[in-house]
């Protein structure tokens, strides 16, 4: 299993990365658009923001909290050639899905008596997500020769991919909350986010281990 193929590049991608030596705005714009309506792992963790968000202004709160966490890292990371392992974030990346689906079960509260500042996290957990992208573009060895150029026209990619998976996810939640069943199988909706991002933390793990 190819490195680019474990963390979400298909081989087009990675064959115009490798090759491509200056601004290229249009192509950029498309990897981040593709890479975010592909990544599973964002669109649920996503899904759990929003799942029990129902006025437009909390929506566009949260997801403005977890693009500018993302934007922050991914920028920094690149820019800085701050290196994380890409299994390791990736693997908390699956944590943040775990912790999304388990908040909205309430079970900060009924396990620990507490609940954490649900603002905060997930501003720290787009910081994250944020990393992941920057390590599947550290692979490529990008030219730094006006790198941010293309940078920001991936991270600009990336909103606009967001902005359209959030459209259908926000469609699909809303024709779903108009039944009663939406409320009936909140428990079991997110238990099986919970079983997603725990899924995505074996994934990941196990290719940490075996590429040790």
């Amino acid at each position: 299993m190819s490195v680019a193929f474990a963390h979400g590049i298909d081989a087009h991608t990675k064959q115009f990365l490798l090759a491509n030596q200056g601004v290229a705005i249009g192509p950029f714009l498309y990897i981040g658009a593709k890479h975010m309506v592909t990544g599973y792992d964002h669109l649920l963790f996503l899904l759990g923001v929003i799942f029990f968000l129902f006025r437009t202004r909390d929506i566009v709160r949260y997801v403005s909290l977890f693009t500018l966490g993302h934007s922050l890292t991914l920028f920094l990371g690149v820019l800085g050639n701050v290196a994380v392992n890409a299994y390791l974030i990736d693997a908390i990346i699956g944590l943040s899905v775990v912790y999304k689906g388990f908040d909205n079960l309430g079970g900060f509260q009924r396990l620990f008596g507490f609940q954490p500042n649900t603002q905060a996290a997930v501003l720290i957990f787009g910081l994250f997500h944020g990393l992941g992208l920057a390590t599947k573009l550290q692979d490529f060895s990008l030219p730094a020769q006006d790198l941010w150029k293309n940078l920001l026209a991936f991270n600009v990619g990336v909103e606009l991919g967001q902005i359209f998976a959030l459209l259908f996810i926000l469609l699909a939640l809303n024709i779903w909350r108009r039944f009663g069943s939406y409320y009936g199988f909140a428990v079991i909706t997110n238990t099986l986010l919970m079983s997603g991002g725990l899924i995505l933390f074996g994934y990941q793990m196990a290719g940490f281990i075996m590429a040790v």
